[in-house]
């Protein structure tokens, strides 16, 4: 009886297991959903719809963009971390949601533990940006300038440790001024007031703010990267204008809940490197600045080590500048 009982046991094992190969096969059967924490036409809603698009066509079914905001995307991405891991809720995340909240929020998740990766998104730096009018034309003199107006300029940011937010706060600590920051809910508005002379400085998304920059909008002083911008060659960097060291991109990533089968996270992530490649897709990117990262640095593994490397620069960081969530 014990022998039979072991056996009906194994066979039992083995038709678990044998079903959640093939329900891994079969993946998926029905739309999937990928949650953006940021609002309707923002930078990484715009990127998840031209993602969304093309991996409907590899995986065969309808990826469908879901706008679940508030909290620096940390709403969205606790809704994926609590989501069923069978590979329909998915967070398209970035540095916000998987590493800056994680210092500045008390989350009811873990911005590690409870998600997997799933592949790396494309990313672009950061451009230090004033309004028109301000009495400088590089970086140098803008500091310059900053450390004898600060008391009475301001510095637009958007949502707590979000990329302006602590870029801002940085930029304050690195030249040894305190400038009064006025918040909004998102990089929309607060460009839109610096384009207005409203705020006479913001530390925004390249991508986003270039098309102001070439109108003449606004005055973009440098780009917060190690190389020039490819969109943007004529911007110089921090380091060639002044400011070594003041990098920081927004990248962006895909992230399943904790336990979603190895299987379906291949597929995904399949899905993902077969977008980037296609050439309409690239060109659409291109276009509106972003970079897409070498074949290579889209994988899950990839996108783990850039996370953690990530974490391990910015918490401290943040922490040590007392950005936190109230």
């Amino acid at each position: 009886m014990k022998a039979g009982y072991l056996l009906t046991l194994t066979a039992a094992i083995a038709a678990l297991a044998g079903s959640g190969f093939t329900w891994a096969q079969n993946y998926p059967t029905r739309p999937i959903t990928m949650i953006v924490g940021y609002a309707v036409g923002g930078p990484s809603d715009t990127i998840a719809r031209i993602m969304a698009e093309r991996m409907s066509t590899s995986l065969g079914q309808h990826v469908v963009v879901e706008n679940v905001t508030g909290a620096s995307g940390s709403i969205g991405a606790g809704r994926v971390a609590r989501a069923a891991p069978d590979g329909y809720t998915l967070a398209f995340g970035d540095w916000s949601t998987h590493v800056a909240n994680g210092a500045a929020y008390a989350l009811s998740y873990d911005v590690i533990a409870d998600f997997r990766p799933v592949a790396r998104l494309p990313s672009n730096p950061m451009l230090v940006l004033g309004r028109n009018g301000i009495p400088a034309e590089t970086l140098g003199e803008l500091i310059a300038w900053v450390r004898t107006s600060a008391s009475s300029m301001t510095l637009a940011s958007s949502g707590v440790g979000s990329p302006p937010h602590v870029a801002g706060a940085y930029f304050q600590n690195l030249i040894a001024t305190q400038i009064p920051m006025v918040p909004y809910r998102g990089a929309a508005p607060a460009l839109l007031d610096l384009v207005a002379g409203r705020t006479d400085l913001s530390m925004t998304q390249a991508s986003f703010a270039l098309p102001h920059v070439r109108e003449g909008k606004v005055k973009a002083f440098a780009v917060t990267a190690p190389a020039r911008w490819a969109s943007a060659p004529d911007i110089p960097t921090v380091d060639e204008a002044g400011l070594p060291g003041f990098h920081m991109s927004v990248w962006r990533g895909l992230w399943a809940p904790r336990d979603t089968a190895d299987g379906v996270i291949g597929k995904i992530s399949s899905a993902v490197a077969d977008a980037l490649a296609d050439p309409a897709v690239r060109r659409r990117l291109a276009e509106i600045g972003e970079e897409i990262p070498p074949r290579e640095q889209q994988t899950p593994e990839a996108l783990a080590a850039l996370q953690r490397g990530e974490i391990e620069k910015w918490w401290p960081v943040i922490k040590a500048m007392g950005i936190k969530a109230e």
